[in-house]
């Protein structure tokens, strides 16, 4: 089985010392990425740990796909319990940082303990001769801790030009944290390439609770992983695709989801917006000033904007902004939500989890479609001013405070793609361990009534779904460990992934499943049960679903995984 190379290198902040070691057990078993992460962070975090305190680590890995040159493969994952859903967690972000820190040599990057000022983090490979002792040379790896009192609350722009400024390193060799990060905003997210996110579920605070306002990586490290020559077919089918993803993003779903009544609209009390017209993905479109792509990647999904009136230039909006800044806000211009997407890059923070919490606010004050108040609480939420203060909670933990529905579950705000019009998206929602995250199953698609493609299942009720959705949950497991962008759906089937892994399908889907119960185990002890499982809308036959989702996992019934029931994980010894 193909995975990723080279040891783990633990950076303790408190110490201001580095190490290396070797986890080649734990590679053979779980490929890189995600897996990876979990597998550490299962291991390595205590279970009681402080989400915003030095006992929880914070994991950056890459994947076997990164030492290839196909498409798809511009993307690389962050693992540590999340401040906003108290439980595990990964995400990972696309842009060009995956190859720069596979230059390092490292598998992964393990971020421990906390700094006593704000630093960043400068990783690179190589031994530092430093720690070299007469003959013999200690294998410590080459990190350096810079302390940048003055980069205190600095945009991330601003903190990639210092970088750039001081040590010559772009943009695409850093992971940042704005001033939400810092200020522990719930759901601040980290940022690369200066507009691409390691968005759900607050890492950034993580990072920011360190006091680490960055971490550079750079080198010219190489480790021998063999990709197949499938590997530049499905790169070349990707430059000739003409798919609407490469004119309009994400945002080519916006008019279709209204049409079917499954787009979120003024704080999920509609599923459909009259004004979706002035935000769909036509007027997405027609502000695309240039193609944008992640590393090695022909797709070249991504939406560089411009505004020619008010000069305005951001990236995106991809459609999940669309809707929590559009429709659920009231607002129905695409310059608006092109601003509110450019203010969350800037300041760190998630855009869904951020519109929706902007969404409850005006729900509460009956101020739907106010764009300038709308940018002023996002910059309150970064800052932690006023309002801004208690909204950087999230819903979860500031809805009666404003008197409106809890639209989260496990504290992770709702993305797009409706439940309670796409059911088995909505039983996904309540399974996942993240949360209410559409990527984690990824069953909407097998929903819509897509042009020229039948439907796998009705939209609605959710016979036959649960077996359905526990191989989605495994699959992007697997995808997420490889690492492999999501939008690769049309390009790798199970054939072609588990060609370019080396391994038999069934037995990815084994691994995926393992990554997913160790999410689970983690969460169980920290208090996740079936009680968490939970929607705030009624489906049907949904209890009768979810313990068959549990029964298809091997979990018990009350949504636990018991200690022998981890004998399923690939061993690591």
């Amino acid at each position: 089985m193909n995975h990723v190379r080279g040891p783990l290198c633990s950076i303790d902040l408190e110490e201001r010392t580095s190490s290396t070691e070797d986890v080649d057990d734990v590679l053979e078993s779980f490929i890189g990425g995600r897996a990876l992460g979990t597998k550490l962070a299962h291991d390595r975090i205590p279970f009681d740990a402080d989400p915003l305190g030095a006992d929880n680590r914070l994991y950056f890995a890459t994947g076997p796909l990164q030492h290839s040159t196909m498409s798809f493969t511009g993307r690389m994952s962050a693992t540590a319990v999340s401040p906003l859903t108290d439980g595990l967690l990964s995400s990972n972000a696309g842009g060009f940082l995956s190859r720069n820190f596979a230059g390092t040599g490292y598998s992964a990057v393990e971020v421990t303990g906390a700094s006593d000022e704000l630093v960043i983090v400068h990783v690179t490979d190589g031994v530092d001769e430093s720690h070299s002792s007469g003959s013999e040379t200690e294998s410590r790896p080459r990190v350096e801790f810079e302390a940048v009192p003055d980069l205190e609350e600095a945009t991330v722009p601003e903190t990639c030009e210092y970088i750039e400024d001081e040590h010559g390193l772009e943009s695409e060799h850093t992971v940042v944290v704005g001033p939400a990060g810092e200020n522990e905003v719930r759901f601040a997210s980290i940022m690369t390439s200066e507009e691409r996110a390691f968005g759900r579920g607050g890492l950034g605070a993580v990072l920011g609770s360190k006091n680490v306002k960055a971490i550079t990586f750079d080198g010219d490290s190489t480790h021998e992983v063999e990709i197949p020559p499938l590997q530049m077919e499905v790169h070349g089918e990707a430059a000739q695709s003409d798919h609407i993803m490469k004119r309009q993003g994400t945002s080519s779903m916006t008019e279709f989801a209204n049409t079917v009544e499954a787009l979120p609209t003024r704080y999920f009390s509609e599923l459909s917006f009259e004004g979706a017209e002035g935000v769909s993905g036509d007027r997405v479109e027609e502000k695309k000033y240039k193609k944008g792509t992640c590393s090695a990647c022909a797709f070249a999904c991504k939406l560089p904007t411009r505004d020619e009136e008010s000069g305005l230039e951001t990236e995106g909006p991809e459609y999940e902004t669309v809707m929590a800044f559009g429709p659920n806000s009231g607002v129905d211009d695409i310059v608006d939500v092109m601003q509110s997407n450019k203010l969350c890059d800037e300041l760190g923070l998630d855009t869904i989890s951020c519109g929706d919490t902007v969404a409850a606010y005006l729900a509460s004050e009956a101020e739907f479609g106010n764009a300038d108040l709308i940018h002023d609480l996002v910059e309150k939420i970064a800052y932690r001013e006023g309002v801004g203060d208690d909204l950087a909670e999230g819903v979860d933990r500031v809805h009666d405070d404003l008197g409106v529905e809890n639209w989260s579950v496990k504290g992770l705000e709702f993305p797009a793609h409706d439940g309670r019009a796409l059911n088995g998206q909505g039983l996904a929602f309540a399974t996942s361990n993240r949360g209410a995250d559409h990527m984690y199953a990824e069953f909407y698609p097998y929903e819509y009534p897509l042009v020229d493609s039948e439907r796998a299942f009705e939209k609605e009720g959710l016979e036959d779904k649960p077996p359905k959705v526990v191989e989605l949950e495994n699959v992007n497991a697997i995808k997420d460990s490889a690492v492999l962008c999501k939008f690769s759906r049309d390009f790798v089937d199970e054939d072609r992934l588990s060609t370019l892994l080396d391994a038999d399908y069934e037995e990815l889907l084994e691994i995926g499943g393992a990554v997913v119960s160790l999410e689970r185990h983690f969460n169980n002890q920290r208090g996740f049960d079936r009680a968490d499982d939970a929607l705030p809308y009624e489906l049907p036959d949904f209890d009768a679903a979810l313990s068959e989702y549990y029964e298809v996992r091997g979990w018990n019934d009350d949504g636990t995984v018991a200690d022998d029931q981890l004998s399923a994980v690939p061993a690591d010894d």
